[in-house]
């Protein structure tokens, strides 16, 4: 595929949501990276999501912009969280298939295609496919809380899922958009999807340290409100009964 077919206002088939805040210096690197993995593969566009950015973000990426019409940038006028973030970045998708990696450079782009392709070769049972990290470069502290968080999460959801929180996913547009929309909800996502009678397909990713800054997403700032997520999920899936079958009858 050339840039002409990316560019030329064909319809994508693929969008890449990347949600983003204060990450001026990682946005040039990383688009190049997504470039160097999709190109060749797929009409794909990539949709940034700043999420209430203080840096220089929004006018970097309407910078990168001129130079690439598959660029978009969606802004939230204050910070809003990831899952908000991201589920602005699907709502604006053009893409059947939409595939999100962190902003900050730890997701390796070059597993965007594994993820893609499960999902197409899925077909319609297969509504995710989610990355599983090995190898993480986080502190000893960061993974440790990571163990603790997922263990507790498939105890109590049994989603089969040993590593929730890889920014790494690709799923069906229309499969998201089903789910129960609230904060926190990027990390539940193999949970709700199985919830909507949908496989899951894995792909191991490997880990890496963030180009520059810091995370602007913590782990404290989280924990008793992803406790009341959990216990929230556990009763949305609780509560679940099947989907009738409807159809119309003509007179």
């Amino acid at each position: 595929m050339d840039d002409a077919l990316t560019n030329s206002g064909t319809t994508p088939a693929v969008s890449i949501v990347v949600p983003v805040r204060n990450e001026a210096d990682n946005l040039t690197p990383l688009i190049a990276e997504i470039t160097a993995a999709l190109e060749g593969r797929w009409a794909y566009e990539i949709v940034y999501v700043d999420d209430g950015s203080s840096d220089a973000t929004p006018q970097r990426l309407s910078a990168i912009m001129k130079q690439r019409d598959n660029l978009r940038q969606i802004r939230h006028a204050r910070s809003a969280g990831q899952s908000a973030a991201v589920r602005s970045g699907v709502r604006a998708a053009r893409g059947a298939i939409v595939a999100t990696l962190d902003g900050d450079g730890q997701n390796n782009p070059a597993f965007l295609p594994l993820l893609i392709a499960a999902i197409e070769t899925g077909g319609d049972r297969v509504g995710l496919a989610a990355g599983q990290r090995v190898g993480r470069k986080d502190t000893g502290f960061k993974k440790f809380q990571s163990r603790v968080a997922n263990r507790v999460r498939n105890a109590i959801l049994r989603d089969g899922t040993r590593d929730s929180g890889c920014g790494l996913k690709a799923f069906r547009r229309d499969v998201f958009l089903l789910l129960p929309y609230f904060d926190g909800l990027h990390r539940f996502l193999p949970a709700l999807v199985r919830r909507e009678g949908f496989e899951i397909a894995y792909v191991d990713v490997t880990d890496r340290p963030r180009h520059s800054g810091v995370s602007n997403y913590g782990f404290f700032d989280r924990l008793w409100i992803g406790l009341m997520d959990l216990a929230g999920v556990w009763w949305l899936i609780r509560r679940k009964k099947s989907t009738p079958v409807a159809t119309e009858i003509a007179s």
